[in-house]
């Protein structure tokens, strides 16, 4: 067993975590939308309105803050109004970006602003500049939201809503520099200035404008972006990153060895720097910080799950994507000056799924869970939070021991992770400026290629875990490869 201390400071305010950075991101990518999200109103699975009852409630469980949607990908190729109307006259299309497979937009515009009212999010809409005109972007936004009389409210009218929705967050594009049109940073910035401009601001609405920003370590997009976008155009700029040591050999989601999982833990830990570095770009043109820092895709990737179509990207999903889940989510908590939305790739089926399901049969991931132990950080302020640490492991520069702290209505969370397979950490925490007379704790722990599936759904599920206060401060013992989450009140 390996001790620590620990210090927090209630009264140290870094940044304030606004429920989106535990957002989440639903593509028209495998069996996210069908058979995930959405089987119809005629499906003999508890459904309302076609989408699932079960993942309405796993939704609202971890208070599901944001939903982007539909891509991604797709998103660019996406034409919005053959989503719209009587489904047996919607247009069908083909996906060309994920397994070629004919999409009957049965799932569209209306159906996803319904699924978001019935969990209590906000949409998240990303827009078609690939492939989309700007005047398609601008009826888009004003058949959303206009309360007036024009085509699109009336178009609106005519296929059953009569109020407009609330859309708050839109997305000009995504991997512009990739599927979304192989563009240069220094073209995509004129084309979101064009296309940006004609997205109104409708019947009270206030849209929060976000650009495609880099892929990964790509500062010169970034320099550029923040060169030419102005503050009054742009709310913030979208990080895209996934967590995979070899593209060309991912790996299983299941089988891997203790090196493997270091190797993805390492990877997992290279946000920081990511954050580090993409922020001092924007802090030299925008210190005021004015616009935000968005990481709207984020997450692990392996190889799919055998037997599953190769472009619908299933995997499984163990206690080691739990491990790099909180390691992620920790430091977006401490970067929540700059970091103001994420969205985890994706919700149901797809990557690091929070949900799988089969049928009737759903299924809550150790990921899942993670967001259920960090739910609490929602909406509180970041506070300083530091700890002794010692390296994961030999030749990997990534600590044991992940952790961050929020304060919201005079309760003070932790969260911490021990990411090592073997070691106990015991932890010895001073907390300064907060009266605390009550703890208590909540752990998820097992062995690291434990997971969840069809004939074993809470294998990895959350329990109680010992916390003491001893002479006012916090005592505590985390296992190896753990996530828990410490309430001081």
């Amino acid at each position: 067993m390996k001790q620590f201390r620990m210090l927090i400071n209630a009264a140290d305010t870094i940044g304030h975590i606004e429920p989106e950075i535990y957002g989440h991101f639903a593509e028209h990518l495998g069996r996210c939308i069908y058979q995930g999200i959405y089987v119809g109103e005629d499906s003999p699975i508890p459904n309302t309105y076609g989408i699932r009852n079960d993942v309405i409630a796993a939704f609202r469980q971890i208070h599901m803050p944001v939903l982007r949607w539909p891509g991604g990908c797709f998103a660019d190729e996406y034409h919005w109004k053959d989503g719209i109307g009587e489904k047996s006259a919607r247009r069908k299309m083909i996906n060309t970006n994920w397994g070629g497979v004919t999409e009957d937009n049965s799932f569209g515009t209306h159906e996803f602003m319904t699924l978001c009212e019935l969990v209590g999010c906000e949409p998240y809409i990303t827009g078609n500049v690939g492939s989309g005109t700007v005047q398609e972007l601008s009826e888009w936004v004003e058949y959303v939201t206009f309360d007036g009389v024009s085509p699109m409210a009336e178009l609106r009218r005519a296929n059953g809503r009569e109020k407009p929705w609330r859309l708050k967050y839109l997305g000009i594009g995504n991997e512009n520099w990739g599927c979304g049109g192989n563009m240069r940073p220094e073209y995509y910035a004129d084309v979101y200035r064009r296309y940006q401009s004609f997205c109104k601001n409708y019947s009270g609405n206030q849209l929060y404008r976000i650009a495609c920003g880099p892929s990964c370590g790509d500062w010169h997009w970034t320099e550029v972006m923040m060169q030419n976008l102005n503050p009054t155009q742009t709310d913030a700029i979208a990080l895209h990153f996934y967590s995979i040591p070899d593209w060309e050999h991912k790996g299983s989601a299941t089988e891997f060895t203790d090196d493997e999982y270091y190797a993805i833990v390492e990877s997992a830990a290279y946000m920081e720097t990511l954050l580090q570095m993409h922020t001092q770009i924007m802090e030299r043109y925008d210190p005021e910080n004015r616009i935000a820092l968005v990481v709207d895709e984020w997450g692990t990737w392996y190889d799919v799950e055998l037997g599953t179509h190769p472009g619908f990207l299933y995997q499984q999903n163990t206690m080691r994507d739990a491990m790099t889940a909180s390691l992620t989510l920790n430091l977006f908590n401490r970067h929540s000056r700059r970091v103001k939305m994420a969205n985890l790739a994706q919700a149901v089926n797809v990557l690091q799924a929070l949900l799988l399901t089969e049928g009737e049969k759903l299924v809550k991931t150790p990921t899942f869970h993670v967001f259920d132990l960090f739910k609490a950080h929602q909406g509180g302020d970041a506070v300083y939070c530091f700890t002794e640490n010692a390296p994961l492991c030999e030749g990997k520069n990534v600590p044991m021991l992940s952790c961050s702290a929020s304060v919201k209505d005079g309760v003070l969370t932790l969260t911490a992770a021990n990411l090592s397979l073997h070691e106990e950490a015991e932890i010895l925490c001073d907390v300064c400026n907060l009266d605390v007379s009550d703890v208590s704790a909540r752990i998820l722990t097992q062995e690291v290629h434990a997971h969840n599936d069809f004939d074993a759904p809470e294998r990895v599920t959350i329990v109680p875990h010992p916390a003491a206060l001893q002479n006012g401060k916090l005592h505590i013992t985390l296992p190896p490869c753990s996530v828990t989450a410490v309430t001081l009140k």
